[in-house]
């Protein structure tokens, strides 16, 4: 079974479709999942993705060949009928879906299922083969409500007066899904965000995601940044930049911030655990509502999910993919 499927370091290779699922080199034909630098790649000749994320890689990588698929459309790729069902990771982020030969593969690509007012939700597709990441897929990984971790940011903010909260979130999806969060959660004021994620929030605004009012914080006063929320990549929270802003809580949304050491590595003072990735309770349970003869699993803790999957007499193996960056998380 899926022997016209081949795992490669670089991507996995559909044959009868000649084309590439994630491919981290420039292939003729590539079929992405999202926008993710660690999935999407430019210099690719033909792209199928979702407008979304097409719009994403055209910001990111330029102009390209676009082939745009929307969710629940099915087109023909070579030999291959592949369709787009969302993932719930990030705006745009699909699983692909492959059948040839009386079979349907699932690639995931990354997923959660904890909703996200920014993407579609995860839609659980049957498949004899699904293909599923194990970012957290270890059983100490059991994220908590998003909506008391964005409580927990709001208090600090609210409790200690003059000082400001700064929060480290990778740039594309989780800086719009915690902005968006906070929105719903009756945070109204102007949210200020380092010049690295301009582009990328304007491009969630264009696309109909309602972030409320931005403010670049580059060149506003110190004072003016008291008791606001500002928005940084993660490798900026304590960098020179951040040394400017008044007395910042150090904040960083990441499902890693629910091992401390990484916390204290990063001299995070208010850690989020707030994840772009399905935990172990929902990796395990997605694979039971799949139901798929053979599970392949790819970057993270596949050993621990592999041995889950055998104990319940699921066929699995390990891809061990390259290049799948635990720093999107």
């Amino acid at each position: 079974m899926g022997s016209w499927i081949e795992p490669h370091p670089e991507g996995i290779y559909v044959k009868p479709a000649d084309a590439w699922v994630d491919p981290m080199q420039p292939k003729e034909r590539a079929l992405v999942t999202h926008g993710h630098a660690d999935h999407a790649r430019g210099g690719h000749g033909a792209v199928w993705a979702t407008p979304e994320t097409l719009a994403i890689m055209g910001v990111r990588y330029g102009e390209q060949t676009e082939m745009p698929v929307q969710y629940g459309e099915k087109v023909r790729v070579g030999d291959v009928d592949v369709s787009f069902v969302p993932a719930g990771h990030v705006l745009g982020s699909a699983q692909i879906v492959l059948e040839h030969g009386g079979e349907r593969v699932v690639v995931s690509g990354d997923y959660k299922r904890r909703p996200d007012p920014t993407c579609e939700p995860f839609v659980v597709t049957p498949c004899d083969i699904f293909i599923t990441e194990a970012t957290f897929g270890l059983p100490v990984f059991r994220h908590p409500d998003t909506g008391a971790e964005i409580d927990r940011a709001l208090a600090r903010l609210h409790a200690e007066p003059g000082r400001c909260v700064l929060v480290g979130a990778y740039a594309l999806g989780k800086a719009q899904r915690v902005v968006k969060e906070m929105r719903l959660r009756g945070h109204h004021a102007p949210i200020y965000y380092h010049g690295a994620m301009e582009r990328l929030c304007q491009l969630y605004q264009d696309l109909g995601v309602d972030l409320g009012e931005l403010r670049p914080a580059t060149g506003v006063a110190k004072d003016e940044l008291r008791d606001k929320i500002i928005i940084c990549p993660p490798g900026q929270l304590n960098d020179r930049w951040a040394r400017r802003l008044p007395d910042p809580v150090t904040a960083m949304a990441s499902g890693w911030m629910r091992v401390r050491q990484r916390a204290r590595q990063r001299n995070v003072e208010l850690p989020l655990v707030i994840s772009d990735h399905a935990d172990w309770d929902e990796l395990t349970t997605t694979i039971q509502e799949v139901a798929p003869r053979e599970v392949w699993i790819t970057h993270g803790r596949e050993d621990a999910l592999k041995h889950w999957c055998e104990t319940r007499q699921i066929k699995a193996r390990e891809l061990r993919l390259l290049g799948r960056e635990e720093e999107n998380e």
